[in-house]
């Protein structure tokens, strides 16, 4: 597990420090910064309530599970973290994945696209404490259970969240 979680924050904040030097020559104002994240803050939420017929780009490639026989704990882990972590080589669930990283080259800094990323990484790795103590399948079937039951509030509150964003951003820009 902890390969795992090192190779998501290590992945998350690699992508984040890149996107940042990205964004680093870019010459905008801080306001047109905020309208930009605002404005795709907006429109992920619309995406994601499939407002519109609006619906996010993704694939449908999963981490190769054969990796589990053919490599050590350590290296499938580090490598599993790291692609969870860059959020957009995995399915996609949610546009905030793509605002997030919108974001970190906004941010126009590596250092702050590192932090980004990296809160990005701890997010996508956090899930994994689900299942630390689970070691039979009637426990991961109630873990199952458990998260089934708590998938639509989490989506509210996913989408109050970045309602909030969005209107923090956009009303900064307007100062």
């Amino acid at each position: 597990m902890s390969a795992y979680l090192i190779g998501s924050l290590a992945g998350g904040a690699a992508l984040g420090a890149v996107l940042g030097w990205i964004g680093s020559p870019l010459e905008m104002s801080a306001s047109f910064r905020l309208v930009l994240l605002g404005t795709a803050t907006a429109v992920g939420i619309a995406s994601d309530l499939g407002l519109g017929g609006l619906r996010i780009p993704s694939t449908h490639r999963q981490v190769d599970e054969t990796w589990r026989a053919s490599y050590r704990g350590w290296v499938w882990g580090l490598a599993f973290g790291a692609q969870l972590a860059l959020g957009v080589v995995t399915v996609v669930m949610t546009a905030f994945v793509y605002v997030t990283w919108l974001g970190a080259v906004l941010a126009g800094s590596v250092a702050t696209g590192a932090v980004i990323g990296l809160a990005f990484g701890l997010a996508r790795a956090v899930p994994i404490l689900t299942v630390a103590r689970v070691r039979t399948s009637g426990q991961l079937l109630g873990v199952d259970r458990t998260l089934q039951r708590l998938a639509a509030p989490a989506r509210r509150l996913t989408v109050a969240a970045g309602a909030s964003i969005a209107a923090v951003a956009l009303l900064g820009a307007a100062r």
